[in-house]
């Protein structure tokens, strides 16, 4: 494989290679908890979803059309407090493993995000023995914040998940301005 890559926005006709990438990640790697992959109409709900709320998705390809990896944010959990948390989510081709993808791809997203507004992004990681997930989050300025042992069983065995954090913007150092939420399902505070 060529170093060289192109990333950009997800577009419809890449939901086959999205699927194929994710369907080996649930079949062979511990960074999923899922146990049977999904099928592409399941995919494209999944990506029409997070698109339905403006969050970013990228993919990375070899210039000729040929998706290598894809990306994304998406809501860590549904109730309001969290709207400017973004949970990262980031899956490879096996020929682009440890090729750079993994870390642009990170690198994109975490810019989208902050041009966006969120401000904090959050790895949920599967193993506690993936260095590849952990080692490009640490570089990309991530913060171990926690494990959680045994929380996956996968593979006849316990997975551990790792937890680690980044401030996007200005992060915790001001309140960002409600009107400005980037997503589309802000909820009003009681009494407002």
């Amino acid at each position: 494989m060529s170093s060289a890559f192109v990333l950009r926005p997800v577009h419809p006709d890449d939901i086959a290679a999205i699927t194929a990438i994710y369907r080996d990640a649930v079949l062979t790697g511990t960074a999923t908890y899922e146990l049977v992959p999904p099928g592409e109409g399941e995919m494209q709900r999944r990506f029409d979803e997070l698109a339905t709320r403006r969050y970013p998705r990228l993919v990375a390809d070899d210039g000729k059309g040929t998706v290598l990896g894809y990306a994304y944010a998406g809501g860590y959990r549904p109730r309001p407090a969290y709207n400017w948390l973004v949970e990262d989510s980031i899956y490879l081709a096996p020929e682009a493993r440890g090729k750079g993808v993994g870390t642009a791809l990170l690198g994109r997203l975490i810019e989208e995000c902050e041009r966006l507004g969120f401000r904090q992004m959050l790895a949920v990681i599967g193993d506690s023995a993936n260095a590849g997930s952990i080692g490009v989050h640490r570089k990309a300025g991530f913060r171990m914040i926690g494990t959680m042992p045994a929380t996956g069983l996968k593979f006849g065995r316990w997975i551990d998940t790792v937890l680690m954090q980044r401030p996007l913007g200005e992060g915790a150092h001001s309140i960002p301005d409600k009107a400005r939420y980037p997503g589309d399902f802000a909820a009003p505070e009681p009494g407002r």
